[in-house]
């Protein structure tokens, strides 16, 4: 029974990552292909997804929905944690994939752990010890791979994706570490529904919904409605359910399908270039969180979903 628990935990966790992987590449059909607004996906995303795990959640009398709201100090780390960290990694994630592809984008922010091994660090007053300096290193070797495809003297993706996808890896690190206070106290699905739809709304301010640019078809509608509900909802609950079965260590590693799931697809249905340096410095990454995930200590923090 629990062998058979543990299987449903790992196909659980795969198909999350699956979906987020996936999602990615719906994007940068719909950026590339029918010329969509990143800006008005990420709200039409944030807004969505949101109200739908908020419903969620209280069909399942989370009371967390209500709670949160009740002290003055966890309403003001949820506003910060809704601007920096979701819409922060969400639009810095899909700008990435508007001005390179979801294989490139997907695969920088997955330097987060990086940074968030770097923090903890330098917040517990040490040196990284060897393991940690190995895969540090092979982050950048690996990144590096990418960026130059093996040339040294340029490089083989736009500054504005380079930009944007360091960011994304630090905004998702902001995801991550964020909110640690808040899911000690509340679900994990009222603080990220509240972030979302939060989030949503102040982003609005940004990029309305209704001021939409692109191509309306039945292709492109089914994209949306699968980005919001498979890439969000889906993935998300399936993730969060896994980890009733495995350790979030092990969820972790298995975080490694989503890049390696949408560099796949790209190649595969949207005919990126993905050379040999591209996956070599994907593998190199995908080590580098495999290293640290098997190696984390008392400082170390777990990771939440992402994408």
């Amino acid at each position: 029974m629990k062998l058979k628990q543990r299987s449903k935990g790992v196909l659980l966790v795969v198909i999350a990552t699956m979906l987020w992987g996936v999602s990615g590449t719906v994007a940068e059909f719909l950026f590339k292909e029918q010329g969509f607004n990143a800006e008005w996906l990420v709200d039409i995303r944030l807004l969505a997804s949101g109200i739908l795990l908020l419903a969620y959640a209280s069909y399942k009398k989370d009371t967390s929905v209500r709670e949160i709201w009740t002290c003055k100090k966890d309403w003001i780390s949820l506003f910060v944690f809704s601007i920096l960290g979701v819409v922060g990694a969400q639009y810095t994630y899909f700008a990435c994939i508007s001005y390179s592809n979801a294989a490139t984008a997907t695969i920088l922010q997955y330097l987060n752990p990086v940074i968030i091994t770097c923090f903890v660090t330098i917040r517990m007053k040490k040196l990284p010890n060897k393991t940690e300096m190995l895969a540090i290193c092979l982050a950048i070797i690996g990144t590096g791979f990418i960026i130059t495809k093996g040339d040294l003297h340029s490089l083989s993706i736009s500054g504005m994706a380079l930009f944007w996808g360091i960011l994304s890896a630090f905004a998702s690190a902001v995801y991550t570490l964020q909110p640690i206070s808040l899911l000690k106290k509340y679900s994990s699905i009222a603080v990220i529904g509240w972030g979302m739809l939060i989030g949503g709304i102040l982003f609005a301010f940004v990029r309305a919904p209704w001021q939409f640019t692109g191509t309306i078809s039945p292709v492109s509608i089914l994209g949306v409605l699968f980005v919001v509900l498979f890439g969000t909802l889906i993935a998300f609950y399936c993730y969060l359910e896994s980890l009733n079965y495995i350790k979030p260590t092990e969820a972790s590693i298995l975080g490694c399908i989503e890049p390696l799931s949408a560099a796949f697809l790209s190649v595969l249905w949207l005919k990126t270039p993905f050379g040999f340096f591209d996956f070599t410095g994907t593998a190199c990454i995908i080590i580098t969180i495999m290293i640290l995930s098997l190696t984390k200590n008392e400082a170390s923090l777990e990771p939440i979903t992402q994408n």
